[in-house]
């Protein structure tokens, strides 16, 4: 498969905290890629140094042969690089619709689109999460569960190569999550994408990823298949503590 992310030895410290210790891992087009950890293990971190909220203290980042450790977070987006967010960040004042509008404008260098244009284009990503009743309720009065699928919309209609999904399942109820796992795994068939998968519960990883990458404290201590991962003494330990492992 190609290689589409590369990290490399990458690491960011906080004053006297390393968040990200020397971390490497690439990601190969058209796999789903699963990053876990305990709470506090650095993956959101991890995933904002590749997405460009923070700039690494040393080490180095590609993206489809392009360097992009320095490069700011518009120019990673208009690359193929897109996210969602644990905690949803909508505009709230916007209706679903608008606020996937921005997304068709920002993520694309369309000098001439216009707003009818982008909006006819938004409706296609809002039908496909499921969202297409919603496009005229504003962003604030939408339930959790369908702020992720808005989330989804938004990075969906960047048109990007590579998705980082941070959490997806944190405060769904079993039947939302499945609902989820589903339309993450319909886009990634429908669109083409490759998907970093950022998760905190195992199962769903273990499903749902092709290859699996651990963090602890900022430090990677497993790569490999789920079941090789699932298996491993270090990731059990970091999980539940030395007397089970």
């Amino acid at each position: 498969m190609k290689e589409m992310l590369k990290v490399n030895n990458v690491s960011k410290h906080f004053g006297g905290l390393m968040a990200i210790d020397d971390v490497s891992f690439s990601i190969n087009e058209g796999e789903t890629l699963g990053l876990m950890g305990p709470n506090g293990a650095g993956k959101t971190t991890l995933v904002n140094l590749i997405t460009g909220k923070y700039i690494t203290d040393s080490g180095s980042i590609q993206f489809l042969g392009n360097d992009i450790t320095r490069m700011v977070p518009y120019k990673r987006c208009k690359l193929g690089i897109s996210r969602t967010y644990q905690i949803p960040r909508p505009f709230p004042e916007l209706t679903a619709l608008m606020s996937v509008v921005v997304s068709v404008l920002y993520g694309k260098d369309r000098v001439n689109q216009s707003l009818d244009d982008a909006g006819y284009e938004a409706t296609h990503y809002l039908e496909f999460c499921g969202l297409f009743s919603k496009r005229n309720v504003l962003c604030k009065d939408l339930n959790l569960y369908e702020m992720r699928g808005l989330e989804l919309a938004r990075a969906l209609a960047t048109t990007p190569k590579l998705i980082f999904v941070d959490e997806v399942m944190a405060g769904l109820n079993p039947a939302e999550a499945a609902k989820a796992v589903g339309l993450l795994e319909r886009a990634k068939e429908h669109f083409g994408v490759t998907i970093l998968w950022i998760e905190h519960v195992m199962a769903v990883l273990m499903k749902a990823a092709t290859r699996v990458v651990v963090l602890h404290y900022g430090k990677k201590i497993a790569e490999g298949p789920p079941q090789e991962i699932a298996d491993n003494p270090l990731v059990i330990e970091s999980y539940l503590g030395s007397s089970h492992a």
